[in-house]
């Protein structure tokens, strides 16, 4: 996650969505930086409304703006299935090597998801634990040119982040049965999702200031 008290805004790391490119890109910009080897980079809102807000607003008096991308559901769970098919993960417990990618969508969504499914879901990142969405600006993960717009916009500068973290190009094809299942498991996730897509890719939700 990185804060930013100038432009009085904070950018939440949900996972796969590109957030190491836009960390890699945005770092030196920020005046408060949780990297990855905090353990706190990947922070999801429910816990930075526990812990971090009132640690912002305590010590320096600062409530920013929440803002975060989100992408599609299928091709977010893809690319935790092509990142870990890299051969570094072989022979730990999280190797998918000869699984299918039906395979690993169903053991994602399943009811007690064994140890290499276990990748959470967006909308419960992004969400308080009653379910109202926390941040204040969602953007799409495909359509950059919103976010890079809000960027420049805050921050005064063209915004144009590296290539990293990039998964290996796997074919990873989703049965329709099994892409049914998958929106019957995450009813909000894909209706947080297409009402992002319905605003053209950029949500401003509000809803930060009014959950309970």
């Amino acid at each position: 996650m990185l804060v930013f008290t100038r432009a009085n805004f904070a950018l939440f790391a949900v996972p796969k969505t590109g957030t190491t490119a836009y960390h890699a890109a945005l770092e030196r910009h920020a005046q408060i930086v949780l990297a990855r080897d905090t353990g706190l980079k990947h922070m999801p809102l429910r816990k930075y409304d526990r812990w971090f807000a009132p640690y912002l607003k305590g010590a320096h008096d600062l409530v920013p703006d929440r803002v975060a991308v989100m992408r599609d559901p299928v091709e977010q769970v893809r690319s935790w299935y092509r990142f870990r098919l890299r051969p570094k993960v072989r022979g730990g417990p999280r190797d998918l090597t000869g699984m299918s990618f039906d395979d690993f969508v169903g053991d994602v969504i399943a009811r007690r998801p064994p140890e290499h499914a276990r990748i959470g879901s967006q909308y419960t990142f992004l969400s308080s634990p009653k379910g109202a969405v926390l941040v204040d600006h969602l953007f799409a993960y495909e359509h950059p040119d919103r976010f890079r717009a809000f960027l420049k916009d805050r921050l005064g500068k063209e915004i144009d982040p590296p290539r990293r973290n990039v998964s290996p190009e796997v074919d990873a094809p989703l049965s329709d049965e099994m892409h049914a299942a998958f929106r019957a498991a995450r009813p909000e996730e894909w209706a947080l999702y297409e009402a992002l897509v319905a605003a053209g890719g950029h949500l401003v939700t509000g809803a930060a200031q009014t959950a309970g």
